[in-house]
C-alpha cells in the first residue's frame, strides 16, 4: 500500500527519499536520516557537542572512544579536513569513535587548509555517519532522559535488520564499567618533542628542555603533548599499564595523568597503585580529564556516571584559587564527586553549569588535576595558565595553596 505522498511522487515522475541511515535506540526508537561517511553499524553511547568548530579534533579525541556525538550545531564538515588538525597520537588505534551525527547535509569545503571533504575523512576513518534528522531534539531526548546506548546504521539500499539493530542496541552493556583505555593507549614508550602550530610555518619542535615529564597514556591528546613540550618539557609518553618502578625509574621532574575514554573506576584498578607509589615519592603529578579522575581515586575519593555528561567549548569553570571564570573545552561522562574527597584534597575549579567539580590538588602533596581540557583543542585558550602552573609546581615542589597561578 503506498501513500497520497508517494502516489502523487510517482505521477508528477519523482520519488521521496529513502533512509539510508538509522539511529535505533536501546529503548527501541528508530529515528531515520541519510548516511555518511563508511557503511555498516556500530553500537555506542550517543552524546551531544554543543561547540560550533574543531569537529576534526573533537571526532579524533581518543576520550570520545565508545560514544557516538552528536552535533548541536547543524553546520558540521563545511570546512573540510586536513592532516594538522588530528588529535589521536596511536593512528592504529584510531580514536575508538563509534559514529558521528550532524544535521545538515556536508556542503563542499570551503578553507585553505582543507584537504579532503569530511565525508571522504569519514570513509577513510570507517566512522558511520549520518545526517537529516533533528539534532536539537535528539539533544532535548538526551538532556531528559540521559545518554542513551544505540546503534547507528548506514545502508546505502536502505535496507536495514531493524529488529537486529533494536536487539543489539538493548543487549551493548554501555560505558559504565568498561575499561577502555586498552584501545587508545600506546603500546610502546616513546619521546615527544613537537610544539604548537603557526600560520605559515606549521609545528615547530623542543630545543632545549628544561624539565623531563613522565606522561601516562590513557588516550593523551596531541595538543597536550605539544603544550608541555611549549612549557619546556621533555615528555616521555608511557603506556597505560607502564609499573610505577619503571616510572620512577626514568627519574621524571613530573608526572602528567592523560586524558582518556571509559569508566575511571574500571581503569583505576590498575592505574591508582602506580599513582600511589609516585604521590608517595612526592613527584610534582598534573591530570587532565580521566588522569583528574585517576588523581582523585588515588586519594580515597569515588567517580559518579553523569546524566548528559559535558561535551563542548562553552564551558563555565570557576577556578578557586584565582577567582576567574574561564571558558573551557569539556568531554566527560564521569565526575569526581566532591563529597568523597580526602581531607588532604581540595577542590580548586568547579562547573558552574551544574556545580559539578572540575579540579582538585592536594595539600601535602604536589599535585592537581582537572576535569576539563586547558589544551583548547578545540575550544579557548583561557585555561592555558594551567600548564605553567605545573611548570611552576616542578621548579618549587610544592603544593598549589602555595603556589601563585599565572594567568
Amino acid at each position: 500500500m503506498t501513500t497520497p505522498v508517494q502516489d502523487k511522487a510517482a505521477n508528477q515522475g519523482w520519488q521521496t527519499p529513502i533512509a539510508t541511515a538509522l539511529l535505533v535506540l536501546a529503548d527501541g526508537t528508530v529515528i531515520e536520516g541519510f548516511g555518511l561517511g563508511a557503511t555498516g553499524h556500530s553500537v555506542g553511547e550517543v552524546c551531544f557537542n554543543t561547540a560550533i568548530t574543531g569537529y576534526e579534533e573533537i571526532l579524533t579525541d581518543p576520550s570520545y572512544s565508545g560514544q557516538i556525538v552528536t552535533f548541536t550545531f547543524p553546520h558540521i564538515g563545511n570546512v573540510g579536513t586536513n592532516e594538522e588538525d588530528i588529535e589521536t597520537v596511536n593512528m592504529a588505534a584510531q580514536s575508538g569513535i563509534r559514529g558521528v551525527i550532524v544535521q545538515a547535509p556536508i556542503t563542499e569545503p570551503a578553507n585553505h587548509r582543507s584537504t579532503r571533504h569530511f565525508d571522504q575523512w569519514l570513509k577513510a576513518r570507517n566512522i558511520v555517519g549520518m545526517c537529516g534528522l533533528d539534532t536539537r531534539a535528539l539533544t532535548a531526548l538526551i538532556r531528559e532522559k540521559g545518554m542513551p546506548n544505540a546503534v547507528i546504521a548506514h545502508a546505502p539500499d536502505g535496507k536495514f535488520d531493524i529488529e537486529a539493530l533494536k536487539k543489539q542496541a538493548r543487549e551493548w552493556p554501555g560505558i559504565n564499567g568498561m575499561d577502555l583505555v586498552p584501545g587508545v593507549t600506546a603500546s610502546q614508550r616513546y619521546t615527544w618533542k613537537e610544539t604548537s602550530w603557526q600560520l605559515g610555518k606549521g609545528y615547530g619542535e623542543l630545543g632545549q628542555p628544561t624539565f623531563k615529564v613522565v606522561a601516562i597514556d590513557y588516550g593523551v591528546k596531541r595538543n597536550i603533548l605539544r603544550l608541555l613540550a611549549d612549557a619546556g618539557c621533555e615528555v616521555i609518553v608511557v603506556p597505560a599499564t607502564t609499573s610505577a618502578d619503571d616510572i620512577l625509574a626514568l627519574k621524571p621532574d613530573g608526572v602528567f595523568l592523560s586524558n582518556g575514554p571509559g569508566d575511571p573506576a574500571e581503569t583505576g584498578k590498575y592505574s591508582v597503585p602506580v599513582i600511589r607509589a609516585i604521590l608517595e615519592q612526592k613527584i610534582p603529578t598534573f591530570g587532565i580529564c580521566l588522569g583528574h579522575q585517576m588523581l582523585a581515586l588515588a586519594v580515597g575519593a569515588k567517580t559518579v556516571k553523569m546524566h548528559q555528561g559535558h561535551h563542548g567549548a562553552n564551558h563555565p569553570v570557576k577556578d578557586f584559587t584565582t577567582n576567574k571564570v574561564e571558558i573551557v573545552s569539556m568531554n566527560h561522562g564521569f565526575a569526581v564527586d566532591p563529597a568523597t574527597l580526602p581531607k588532604n584534597a581540595v577542590e580548586t575549579h568547579r562547573s558552574l553549569f551544574d556545580g559539578s567539580n572540575c579540579g582538585i590538588a592536594l595539600t601535602d602533596r604536589p599535585a592537581f588535576s582537572v576535569q576539563h581540557h586547558p589544551e583548547a583543542s578545540p575550544g579557548p585558550r583561557d585555561s592555558h595558565y594551567l600548564f605553567h602552573r605545573f611548570v611552576e609546581m616542578m621548579k618549587n615542589k610544592q603544593p598549589v595553596a602555595t603556589l601563585k597561578a599565572k594567568s
